[in-house]
């Protein structure tokens, strides 16, 4: 084997440790779509919770 092929396998091999170190680091990073829950239970559990507020406090007229 010449030299230039040793030099381009050596590189090869390289390439592809990196690749699949670079797709595990991004694996472990990310969760799947399918673990999330939903847009609209995400909404819920946000937004549509009870007020703290018993009373309002100003006496503005929306017109």
């Amino acid at each position: 084997m010449s030299k230039s092929k040793k030099i381009f396998a050596g590189l090869a091999v390289v390439f592809a440790i990196l690749l699949l170190y670079a797709s595990y680091d991004i694996s472990t990073r990310t969760t799947f779509p399918g673990s999330k829950p939903q847009l609209k239970e995400r909404i819920e559990e946000q937004f549509l919770k009870a007020d703290t507020v018993k009373k309002d406090s100003s006496n503005t007229v929306q017109r």
